[in-house]
């Protein structure tokens, strides 16, 4: 069913004509909103969430947004294209474990996707390569007040927006990014950032959100207070501290490379030599190598063109990709001899490393 989503040419985090940043790879906003009308979902019965189900994917029918653009009933998808479209960040992993009464919207550039009966009754997100926060909220502010004008939503004056876990009242608004923050990990600072942040009600999570590794040294960063503070603060505080931490971040990477030359152009080295070659290739080993890779670009050993590829490769390269790839359900071993065979196709096009220009400074 999801071929249409795999195949696309204008998918935004494979096929994105923006560029990602050195530190950035993309961002994300989300409002979650429940109806006045039926239960929490966890609450209603089946016919409620049907019920819901029908009243709001009709009104998401009519955005703009999602002129032809795609509706899945959570029924009708196998295990395994869930787990490709969470791996594309374009539904969440609550979703895949709900039996019926539950299904998503996702616009032609997956850029948007509506999820119906999650947690709460809507669950809207926007997402696009790169530092866009700002321009994410206008939209998702645009598309609410489109959704508001025919749905009646849970809102109170003294909590503001009603959700079913009390920390998403007020706001309901959870902006985060997606961040590759090598050299804060190999320099050892991350669990110091990760303290700091923390205390600002900032949360640092792995690349799939809450309970996930941090694999490929990628980290999802988002406000945690969402009651009590306007959107624009929220957007505001939130900026400022990732704009902090991308500082940071590339001090720590000059700043290793400056005391731990040999050693960091080795691992870049070796990992450029393992994808190139290897015929095995787990997951995990596949993230951390190709992160070594997009720092190489960042130092810039190879061309610029070639960041998108590997972001691309970051969610090509997830079990439930590889899997799908092949057509039929293939035992851990063989998908990751898959995996291999897709790495060294690609990094067969890229050039040689060019240690002599390494960048010192940026």
């Amino acid at each position: 069913m999801i071929e249409s989503i795999l195949n696309s040419d204008q998918a935004e985090l494979t096929q994105g004509s923006k560029k990602s940043s050195p530190v950035v790879l993309s961002s994300r906003v989300r409002l979650a909103r429940n109806l006045t009308s039926a239960p929490f979902p966890e609450r209603a019965s089946l016919s409620q969430r049907r019920d819901v189900m029908t009243k709001c994917s009709g009104q998401i029918a009519l955005l703009p947004m999602m002129k032809n653009g795609l509706f899945f009933d959570i029924v009708d998808l196998s295990d395994l294209e869930k787990q490709v479209l969470v791996e594309r960040h374009l539904i969440s992993r609550e979703l895949c474990d709900i039996v019926s009464g539950s299904g998503v919207f996702i616009n032609k550039e997956q850029t948007c996707s509506i999820m119906i009966n999650e947690e709460d009754h809507l669950r809207i997100q926007f997402l696009k390569t790169g530092f866009n926060l700002r321009s994410l909220w206008n939209k998702i502010d645009s598309i609410d007040a489109e959704l508001e004008s025919g749905l009646d939503l849970a809102f109170s004056k003294e909590f503001g927006y009603l959700t079913a876990c009390p920390t998403n009242l007020g706001t309901a608004l959870r902006a985060s990014v997606m961040m590759h923050l090598p050299g804060l990990v190999i320099s050892d600072y991350m669990d110091k950032v990760t303290r700091a942040v923390n205390q600002l009600g900032i949360t640092v999570r792995g690349l799939f959100g809450e309970g996930s590794d941090a694999t490929g040294h990628v980290f999802q960063i988002s406000n945690q207070q969402t009651l009590g503070e306007s959107e624009d603060a929220i957007m505001s505080r939130l900026g400022a501290v990732l704009k902090t931490i991308i500082d940071h971040e590339i001090n720590a990477r000059f700043k290793y490379l400056e005391e731990n030359r040999a050693r960091l152009l080795d691992q870049i080295g070796r990992a450029f030599g393992i994808l190139k070659h290897a015929h095995v290739l787990n997951s995990k080993e596949s993230m951390n190598m190709l992160s070594l890779i997009r720092l190489a670009v960042d130092f810039e050993m190879l061309p610029e063109s070639n960041r998108a590829d590997i972001d691309r490769l970051f969610i090509e390269c997830q079990p439930g990709h590889i899997q799908h790839a092949a057509g039929k359900g293939i035992e851990p071993d063989a998908r990751d001899i898959s995996r291999a065979e897709k790495v060294r196709a690609e990094f067969s096009h890229f050039p040689t490393l060019a240690f002599d220009k390494i960048k010192d400074s940026m």
